[in-house]
């Protein structure tokens, strides 16, 4: 967490990390947030691994194929339990930002859409949109927010051919993510972030 809860807060971001990340380090991306006016809550993936062999560095992931249904109802809860814990502490008329990274991106967009939190921008970061969402049947609660898609131009995740499946689920569902490219790879470069920034103040 960067930052803490209280009627000083103007700002409340919510940012989930990537794959095999931990928390702690992907707060690290957010440090130029920490303003005095906003709380930045980066929860962690409950399944964790050995990132080579069966010792060394941990890393942690949202789901994986198994059991993967209950994974995604235990995560929606524990994200939407510690958002409900937080919001609760913050003015009723703070923003509120909802950012997924790679693998997070999915896991922002299916807690969203099963909890139905109150936020103002989801910002979806080097990943898409997960396909097999309805997001037709939420366009109600979808369509008085902010939704983006930052990525990097050498991102080797996010191909042409990758990014073409946006338009394909905007298409089908009648949603409209604003495209913002930068510079870069697979990565949250500060100068990104705060040309975010500008777009949301």
């Amino acid at each position: 967490m960067l930052g803490q809860p209280g009627m000083h807060v103007r700002q409340m971001w919510l940012v989930c990390h990537g794959y095999a990340q931990l928390a702690p380090e992907f707060l690290e991306n957010f440090k130029l947030l920490d303003d005095g006016h906003t709380l930045v809550l980066a929860p962690e993936g409950m399944n964790h691994f050995y990132k080579k062999g069966f010792a060394g560095p941990v890393g942690s992931n949202w789901m994986t194929k198994h059991h993967r249904e209950d994974q995604i109802a235990d995560y929606s809860l524990y994200l939407q339990t510690l958002y409900t814990h937080y919001v609760e502490q913050i003015p009723y008329d703070a923003r509120i930002v909802l950012l997924g990274f790679s693998q997070g991106t999915a896991t922002a967009c299916r807690w969203a859409l099963r909890h139905h939190p109150h936020f103002h921008d989801l910002v979806l970061w080097a990943g898409l949109p997960p396909e097999d969402l309805d997001y037709a049947a939420h366009r109600n609660y979808l369509s008085d927010k902010n939704l983006y898609l930052l990525y990097g131009t050498s991102d080797p995740f996010l191909t042409p051919d990758r990014l073409s499946m946006l338009q394909e689920i905007e298409d089908r569902n009648g949603v409209d993510f604003e495209e913002k490219p930068f510079d870069g790879g697979h990565e949250i470069p500060s100068q990104a972030l705060r040309q975010l920034l500008l777009n949301l103040n």
